[in-house]
């Protein structure tokens, strides 16, 4: 019962006080339009607007706090700190996407605070106009007596005492259903016009999904271009002096060693395979000609010896991530590859260009066609490579041909 009782005070507390409040907001929006009029007047309202839009979220700010502390809820703070000159604290105000939301927040407040405040002071307002008024029936002109339960007149102590039980007791009881109902209802509908929306919550989302993307392959090329450097400076360098060193080795061994010269030439052979899988692998990491030439220069190079002769169209490309100027080489080395092997293609055409945050990379040959994925081809190792960055990627290879293999990569930076 306590709980109750509190909870009760607790909501007509903030009913309450939202009353006036919403009569008070109802001033806001011709305040505001009356700013954004002035600026017409000598310019007054150049000053004055920006300033009134953030009073107006200061003031949609203060009750959503109170809104937030009456259902127990945590908010984060929205704040419109002006700053610098005029121009930059309009276009801030112009740009800010809250201001919806504020200019929201008035009508609902003033068409729920309103009425919701109305009912509540009308069921507390009744009850402690009966307990004061029910025991001083005696004070009013017969020809105006008190009436209570909206239509009773009391004549006397009986009527006064029964009449005014019933009255209180059905007005307390009713606000101790209805009221807190009321209060959250308040609150919530304040909340809900002053959060974004699901689809706001959503862009807001992808927006920082997509800088966050952009972030990691930042640090993802970063990272390729010194995993290339280091093992091409380092482990490279010391695997052909080692070769060097055994080839030497042999050189200097006469015919008579016999075993030993086996066990030299097996090392020297060894270390010219490894030295040959560790330039595929470097190749395959990060091409170190795209950090000599960059992506046009190195897809120059790889269409001039490209196995079919093939024409490259190149847009304005800008700047691109490390990790998608690797996958759009891969993509393009291995479908030329697959066309010189596998096609019977007598021409083939690189086509690159970037729209937006997609860089959009085709190849296209006139080979027989008939692309099978399930066999295992290097199809599918692009398709695994693009997939890894988010991309898309869509093959057309109908039998008898050509073949075209499109890809989209974000490349947002």
């Amino acid at each position: 019962m306590r709980e109750r009782w509190r909870k009760m005070w607790r909501s007509s507390r903030y009913l309450l006080f939202g009353l006036p409040t919403a009569m008070a907001t109802m001033l806001v929006l011709p305040l505001v339009g009356a700013a954004a009029l002035s600026t017409g007047l000598g310019g007054i309202g150049l000053v004055l607007f920006p300033r009134a839009v953030a009073g107006l979220r200061w003031w949609a700010e203060w009750h959503r706090r109170r809104a937030a502390a009456f259902l127990d809820r945590q908010v984060s703070p929205r704040r419109m700190a002006l700053g610098g000159g005029i121009r930059a604290r309009w276009r801030q105000v112009l740009d800010d996407p809250e201001i919806r939301r504020d200019v929201r927040w008035v009508f609902r407040h003033i068409v729920t605070g309103v009425p919701v405040g109305m009912v509540t002071l009308f069921c507390l307002g009744t009850v402690v106009f009966t307990v004061f008024a029910a025991p001083l029936w005696w004070l009013f002109p017969p020809q105006a007596p008190l009436r209570l339960l909206g239509f009773v007149p009391v004549t006397g102590w009986g009527g006064a005492l029964a009449m005014g039980v019933v009255q209180i007791v059905g007005f307390a009881a009713l606000a101790c259903w209805m009221v807190p109902r009321l209060a959250v209802f308040h609150a919530s509908s304040c909340l809900a016009a002053l959060e974004p929306s699901a689809e706001d919550r959503l862009a807001k989302r992808v927006s920082e999904l997509a800088e966050s993307r952009a972030g990691v392959l930042d640090a993802h090329g970063a990272e390729l271009r010194r995993i290339e450097r280091d093992l091409h400076d380092g482990t490279q360098a010391r695997l052909v002096a080692i070769a060097m060193r055994l080839g030497m080795a042999r050189e200097s061994l006469p015919d008579s060693a016999g075993a030993l010269a086996d066990m030299l030439r097996e090392a020297h052979e060894g270390t010219e395979e490894a030295m040959s899988e560790l330039r595929d692998v470097i190749r395959t990491m990060y091409p170190p000609i795209l950090a000599d030439r960059g992506l046009p220069g190195a897809l120059a190079a790889l269409t001039a010896r490209s196995g079919v002769p093939a024409e490259i169209e190149l847009g304005d490309l800008d700047r691109l991530p490390a990790a998608v100027e690797a996958a759009a080489y891969f993509v393009v080395a291995e479908s030329l590859t697959n066309a010189a092997k596998h096609s019977g293609a007598t021409q083939a055409r690189v086509r690159i260009t970037r729209d937006g945050g997609r860089l959009l990379v085709e190849v296209t040959d006139n080979g027989i066609g008939g692309v099978d994925e399930s066999r295992g081809t290097g199809v599918t190792g692009i398709r695994r490579r693009v997939a890894a960055l988010d991309g898309t990627m869509i093959v057309s290879s109908a039998a008898g041909g050509p073949t075209a293999i499109s890809v989209e990569l974000p490349c947002e930076s």
